[in-house]
This record gives C-alpha cells, structure tokens and sequence, in this order.
C-alpha cells in the first residue's frame, strides 16, 4: 500500500527555495564541466542561471527565473547572443508559479512551448525511517566504484521505460557519460549503487543544499527492473537527505511517466509544472 501524506502547500516561497536548489544545480554541474572545459558559461540572471557546459549538454538551459524580478531584455539579448555564438538554442524552463510577465516577454521574442515537467516533493521533517524491498542493497559508491557506477546509470538512463509524455530532448551516450561524471564531481552530490543478488542493479545521487534534497540521477539497469531497485533506491536516499537536515525531497520528471508513478506511490506530490520554451 502506498505510503499516507498529508498534503502539503506549493507556496511561492517554498518554489522560490526549490528554484534556487535548480540554479544551483545547474551551476555547479556547469562550473564541474569548467574543469576540462574553460569555454564553460555561467550568467546569473533575475535570481536564476544562464549555463553554456559544452555541445548538446543537457546543462545549457536557462533555470530559476521568476522569483528576483524579470530579466531586462538587454540581460536576455547578451544570452540569447553568447548561445548563438555556441550554436545553441536558449532554453528556458520556467516555473509555473514565477512572475507570468516573463512568459509573456519570451514570447514576444520568439519563444516557443515545447513541453512540460514535473516537479513533485516529499515533506521529510516527520518521515519515520525506510524499509527497503528484499534483497536489495543500497550503498555509496566511493572512487573506487565510479566507473560501475556511470555504467549503471548511464546504461539505465538509454534504455528508458516508455511511458507517458516523451522528452523533447534526447542525448547521446557520450554525452551522458560526460554530464553525469561532471555532475558527480559537482558540490554537494553524492553517489549510490543498488546490488541485487550481489550484481549491480542501478545507481543514483542526491544533491543536498539550503534544506532540499534534489534526487537526481537515478536509473536501473533492465535486467533488474520491476524488483523493487528503484524503490530502494529512493528510500534510502530519502533516509539520507533526512538525516542530513533536509526538510523537503524533490524530484522532476516527464508528466505521467514511469519515474513520476514510482515516486507518488512513496508518498511524493505534485507541487509544480515547469514550461520549457525554446528560442531557436
């Protein structure tokens, strides 16, 4: 049976704090790829980030906006110039709850909807410890155990489980590889591996910062799915993020996919949409 929460209220503060979490995210994910990478972009603009990590990254994008007033267009004519320069199209994926005039003057400037997702969160304050499924183990994946630990991520990521709406974007194994081994040196990540029956089943990390435990990056390998690799892997990084202070989970996903089911049967709610709008 599924666990009971009380439901809670997406306030503006409380998106405003979760928003901050994603800028973050983004830039230290950005300033990682810096390391092998000097051509990286970071902007802070209105409150949120303008991240340019390498060709085709899943980092360029344009997160956060919409809670530190609106972004001038002089601000956006300066990012909207430095990714044509990369040969990048802008992309911003702006929340639900941020000022609805920011919407409206990506529009005017040629802008367009491509999509949605989801971001859904777990109040963590009152959350009585986990118990995982059997025969699952969850432990973090040191130095050592880096490479099993992109494979297994990286290899469950490129076999997605088809369901709901599909991702606008799509990127190859390279650069998934590149992205999340950037990501995991990042500040404030940390790795996990799922073993069932002894064999590696799936990976995952989790990002801690100002009291929100972004859950990212999980994946299980198909041989090992429909056991309960991915339920394991969620509650015990939910066990973490408490122990670490954290009040409140959050995870995004593609509306009415797989990851969202598996999370809202743990109790997760859906707080917010995200819009993502492309400027070509």
């Amino acid at each position: 049976m599924s666990p009971q929460t009380a439901a809670f209220f997406a306030s503006t503060q409380l998106v405003a704090r979760i928003e901050r979490a994603e800028s973050e995210l983004i830039r230290s994910g950005a300033e990682a790829v810096r390391r092998r990478n000097p051509e990286v972009l970071t902007i802070p603009i209105a409150g949120g980030i303008a991240a340019w990590a390498e060709q085709d990254s899943p980092l360029n994008k344009v997160a956060g906006l919409g809670f530190a007033g609106i972004p001038e267009d002089g601000e956006l004519d300066a990012i909207e110039r430095a990714f044509e320069e990369r040969s990048t199209p802008v992309r911003v994926e702006l929340a639900s709850l941020a000022d609805p005039e920011i919407a409206s003057r990506l529009a005017r400037r040629g802008y367009l909807f491509v999509g949605f997702e989801n971001v859904l969160g777990l109040p963590l304050e009152d959350r009585p410890p986990s118990s995982l499924p059997a025969g699952i183990e969850i432990a973090e994946s040191g130095p050592a155990e880096f490479s099993e630990w992109l494979d297994a991520v990286v290899t469950g990521f490129a076999h997605p489980d088809h369901q709901g709406v599909p991702s606008d974007e799509e990127f190859p194994r390279e650069v998934l590889e590149r992205v999340m081994g950037d990501l995991a040196s990042a500040s404030g990540f940390s790795r996990y591996l799922a073993r069932r029956g002894g064999e590696i089943a799936g990976g995952g990390s989790l990002r801690v910062g100002d009291g929100v435990a972004q859950l990212c990056g999980a994946a299980t390998l198909p041989a090992h799915r429909r056991h309960g690799v991915q339920t394991a892997l969620l509650l015990s990084r939910l066990d973490l993020a408490k122990s670490a202070g954290c009040d409140i989970a959050v995870v995004t996903t593609q509306p009415g996919s797989k990851s969202q089911e598996n999370v809202q049967r743990q109790g997760f709610q859906l707080l917010y949409t995200r819009a993502v709008l492309v400027r070509g």
